[in-house]
């Protein structure tokens, strides 16, 4: 009778599919029943069926912190795979992107391989391309999972908006617990995306021309600024400074200029954002881009606590515009909600929280 020593290890025994809802906010992400790594962002925008997907784990060499912490060895590592990396918005790619940025400081043997969701918004995408040269490749979801090389390092920071630890974390601290870092051993200027400063140079516009920059509109309406607000705050800034005010989207004010149709490409919203004078925004992705370059930012937030986005900002006045009862929500437009932003920022005094550092 053959030994049960001598047999050879049992198949992993692969977690169970998971249901629609589950899938698509699963912590993660997923394994096909074809064994294709795939993100869940990419199955809802095209409204995919979800049958026989189930959630990629360690059982297939791959590490997600909030499944379980882990501390790997950078030191040892000559190729890292960043599983669904690192987000579907420009803001949260920032960020991430600078997580991955402070371990290539530590260790700069290391070529990060980016693993992303295809149908993730173009702009977004053309960050990804941007950063690649000075981090490592970037492919498309979904990849077998048999392709990647199994002594390799692979992390999963799949569909993070349903990570606990994602509203509860400021986000760079998020990022580098993710890719099992302690975020207390990274200082605070290496927090700041510095990183965008060693993108190529662009030509730009306003070369040699000062503006403001007003970026009023966040992803989504509960975040942005009231329009009523909009030319307050532009001749606001005209009086402070003395200088046309750019912007994105329509105002109605003699010292603003709609410069959209100049920023056909995320490189020259970088470029917007790195040659202006003064940044005021509601736009996170506009915010961590200043920080990036130093430019001198007013930030306003109103569902999301400041110190989550804008701790280690040294040049950013963060305003909070309390809303009660919708702390925490990611997203809404609905009637209700935008009548309690309206009325929250109608509550500010601008003159005062405008340019008063409130850190």
């Amino acid at each position: 009778m053959e030994k049960i020593g001598n047999r050879p290890p049992a198949p992993p025994t692969l977690l169970e599919p998971l249901d629609e809802l589950a899938a698509l906010t699963h912590p993660g992400s997923l394994r096909s029943p074809a064994g294709e790594i795939v993100a869940s962002y990419d199955l809802e925008v095209t409204d995919a069926p979800v049958a026989g997907f189930r959630p990629l784990s360690s059982r297939d060499g791959i590490l997600n912190a909030n499944v379980a912490a882990f501390v790997p060895n950078y030191a040892s590592q000559k190729k890292v795979h960043v599983i669904n990396g690192v987000g579907v918005t420009l803001g949260d790619s920032i960020i991430g992107l600078t997580a991955l940025f402070a371990i290539r400081k530590r260790h700069p043997q290391i070529e990060f391989t980016v693993y992303r969701p295809s149908r993730a918004p173009r702009y977004v995408q053309r960050l990804y391309e941007l950063a690649a040269p000075a981090l490592g490749p970037v492919v498309d979801l979904p990849v077998a999972l048999d392709r990647l090389p199994p002594g390799d390092l692979k992390i999963d920071v799949g569909n993070h908006l349903f990570w606990p630890n994602f509203s509860t974390l400021p986000m760079i601290d998020f990022f580098l617990w993710a890719m099992g870092m302690c975020a207390a051993d990274v200082p605070p200027e290496e927090k700041r995306n510095h990183w965008l400063k060693t993108l190529p140079p662009r030509p730009h516009l306003r070369d040699g021309a000062g503006y403001v920059l007003f970026c009023p509109s966040a992803s989504t309406p509960v975040r942005s600024i009231p329009a009523a607000l909009h030319g307050p705050i532009v001749e606001r800034l005209w009086d402070e400074f003395g200088l046309p005010v750019a912007g994105f989207g329509a105002v109605d004010h003699p010292r603003y200029t709609d410069v959209t149709a100049h920023s056909p490409d995320t490189a020259d919203f970088l470029n917007w954002v790195r040659h202006a004078r003064y940044v005021v925004t509601s736009d996170t992705a506009a915010l961590h881009i200043a920080a990036g370059f130093d430019v001198p930012t007013t930030a306003f937030f109103t569902t999301i606590a400041p110190q989550l986005r804008a701790r280690d900002y040294l040049y950013c006045n963060a305003v909070s515009v309390p809303l009660t009862g919708l702390a925490g929500i990611q997203a809404s437009s609905q009637a209700r909600d935008l009548e309690a932003v309206d009325e929250a920022y109608h509550k500010l005094d601008l003159d005062r929280v405008l340019f008063s550092v409130s850190r």
